[in-house]
This record gives C-alpha cells, structure tokens and sequence, in this order.
C-alpha cells in the first residue's frame, strides 16, 4: 500500500514540475477499456445552454432523447458539460450545484440510467474549469473514485488554467485515476489539439479534440471558435491518426441551432460522418423541428459514421470551391461526400479511379438524403450539388 501511494505522489510531483518530458516517465498499468468501438454518440449541453445547466434541464433532455427517436438512432450519452460544481468539501470532494442539482448526482446518473441512457460529465485538468468552477488538478484520483459513486459512464476533460502542465502527463493521470475508479468510464480528451493528441492519445483516451470550439456559423473565427469550414480544414489531414477505440474528435454538432441553413447543417453532419467524428449533438432535443430530427436520426449516414472498419475519411480531390471526400468502409463500400462550399449550385461528378475501384465496375449507388437508389452505375456517378451543400453517396460494387 505504501508503495503504490509513493508510486502516486510521484506522479503528481512530475505533473506539478511541469517538464516537457514528464509524460515519457508515466506508464499506465491497466489497459484502455474497450468503450469506443465506433464513434461515441450523444448529448452535451454547452452549444445550446452553456453554464445555464440544472437538474430539470438533463432530466428534459434524456427524456427527449428516449422518446424523439435520437435513442434509437444510436445517440447513448446525456453529458453535462461545465458548471455543475459549485465547490468542495472538507475532505476535497467535488460537489455539484445543491440549487441547480438539488437531488444530487447520483440521483440524476440514476434518472438517466433508467431511460436506457449512459451519463456523463466535465472537468479540467487546471486548478478550475473554463467557466471557473473547480477544477481537478491534485484530485485526480478522488474526482474519479466520486464520479465511480455517482455511477458516471463518461468524462469530457478540458484544459483551461493548467499553467505549465505537460498534457500528455496530465491526461495520463487521470486515465489512470478512471482505470483504478472501479467503473470503465470513457475519457474524452479536449486539450483543442495544441499538442498533437492523436500521436500519443491512443493508449490514453476514447475520443481527443482536434481544435478549438467550433461555432454556429458556415465560417470564420470568433475569439477561440471557429466556423464549420474552419473545423473541416483542421481535420482534412488527420485521417491516419483515428481507429476504433480512439478518434479524432472536431467538436461536438451544432445541427439545429438556428446559426446555419438546413443545407449547411446537413453538410455539417455528413462530414461529421466522413470524419468517423464522435457524434454529440448541441441542441435543445426537447424543442427539435422536423429538419433538426431528420438530420440527427438519418440512419444512413449515421450507418457510416459507425461503420465498424473504423477508417476516416479523407479529402481525395478539391478545385475551387468543389471537394470529393471519401471513406473506405467494411465489405468494400465507398463512402462518397460531393462537396460545394462554393455560393452557386453546381455539377459534381466522381471516377471509380478516385474511389479506388475498378474501372470497369459496376455499382449500385446509394443517396444517402434523398434515398435514390441507382442500380448498375458504371465507371463515375454524381449529380447536381446546391450551394454549401453535399452529395452523400454510399458506392456499393455489384456482384458478379
């Protein structure tokens, strides 16, 4: 016992230095759980509601997640994002808002357990979080073993007021900390992509961010956000460092926010499926429109985002304002993203040679948003593209 409690403090006296090379000291004994086979899928509450969070509100949430469909579309975690602590106690363990959280944590993880749902909250690796509440630096193993009480299934884990910290040290240890909590909870990395995070993460995280925020908008930076576009073009090149168990992370949706057009949101999330991204929806699930919850549940593209190959897609081809991404998935299938970032409708096309294919093959072609079915379609497929939106096509080679 004593050994592993010096074990432990010399840990934190690594992170506390702050050394470059600390986290190249640190070793993790356990094995990552396996909780991530594809791209996560759920809710979080700071697009919509930022720190305007309460116990009402995900109890709202979670019940509209299980019955507006997005549940069985495949959408599993409630995720409160910051501002649910208020303090600590005499001991040091966290403590949840007693006005906006008044039953507790436990209550709520119960509440939305018992929807058939998984529960999730947010911390920082800093002294305190984004918006200031405490944070879990020097309570690494406390916070998770509080969290294992509480019965939470996933952790987003910001970088806000971390000072000189080492990130991949300080993401190791509280990997670690949920490793030895007694409960698998899955690690959502978000230090905003600042060190890289795909070349070490994997041994360390589920899902890492590769950016900063994203925000409601078709393009464009606002102080630390960035517009749709923006995300897109910092992901482009990243597609060898995402596999099952640990992908590229470029925020979560915005899909029915009001910043963008129907036709911007349904690029949004297809790209978002191209990019074997983890799939949280932004939105107030408890007030979607039709458009909102057609996107959200097109089961399709969701089918893509989750194809168990686990490969990202990539941006094989652009002139202009014209793209073709591609995506390889399991059986041989292409997933096939005509994209117009451009201000005029366009015609698009794509070869078989892009797609890695025969030329001579004959497919069947898939719309994914509208659900024409083409049958036989040789050599190159595409169609008419609408300004800032796509064509999602899934390429399936016909059987001999």
């Amino acid at each position: 016992m004593f050994t592993n409690w010096l074990r432990l403090a010399l840990l934190a006296c690594l992170l506390a230095a702050g050394g470059a090379q600390a986290h190249e000291t640190l070793h993790l004994d356990a094995p990552k759980p396996d909780l991530a086979p594809t791209p996560p899928m759920g809710w979080n509450s700071w697009n919509k509601f930022a720190c305007n969070v309460s116990e009402q509100l995900i109890r709202e949430q979670a019940d509209a997640m299980a019955a507006s469909g997005m549940k069985a579309a495949g959408y599993t975690y409630i995720v409160i994002d910051d501002c649910w602590q208020k303090s600590r106690d005499a001991d040091g363990n966290i403590q949840p808002d007693p006005e906006r959280f008044p039953s507790g944590m436990k209550a709520l993880a119960d509440y939305v357990h018992g929807k058939g749902l998984k529960f999730g909250l947010y911390s920082d690796a800093g002294v305190l979080t984004c918006g200031g509440r405490p944070g879990s630096a020097g309570h690494e193993f406390q916070d998770a073993r509080q969290y294992a009480k509480w019965g939470v299934d996933y952790l987003k884990y910001d970088w806000c007021h971390t000072g000189s910290r080492d990130a991949p040290a300080a993401y190791m240890l509280m990997a670690k900390a949920l490793r030895e909590s007694g409960r698998d909870i899955l690690l959502s990395i978000c230090e905003w992509g600042s060190s890289h995070p795909g070349r070490w993460a994997h041994p360390v995280g589920h899902l890492w961010r590769t950016t900063g925020d994203i925000r409601d908008a078709w393009q464009g930076p606002k102080e630390w956000s960035h517009g749709l576009l923006d995300i897109i073009d910092m992901n482009a090149e990243l597609w060898s460092e995402a596999a099952p168990n640990g992908w590229n992370d470029p925020d979560m949706l915005e899909v029915g926010n009001g910043g963008m057009t129907t036709t911007e949101y349904e690029s949004h999330f297809s790209i978002w499926a191209m990019l074997a991204a983890p799939l949280v929806a932004g939105n107030d699930m408890a007030k979607m429109d039709a458009d909102t919850r057609r996107i959200l549940t097109n089961a399709e593209v969701i089918k893509v985002d989750q194809d168990p190959l686990g490969r990202q897609g990539r941006r094989v081809w652009r002139q202009g304002p014209l793209e073709v991404w591609v995506r390889p998935l399991q059986g041989g299938d292409r997933a096939v993203v005509l994209f117009n970032r451009g201000d005029a409708a366009a015609e698009m096309s794509v070869s078989w040679e892009l797609l890695d294919l025969p030329t001579r093959l004959k497919a069947d072609v898939h719309d994914l948003w509208s659900g024409r079915k083409t049958h036989g379609v040789a050599g190159r497929t595409g169609g008419r593209v609408a300004s800032h939106g796509v064509l999602m096509l899934r390429v399936t080679p016909a059987l001999p």
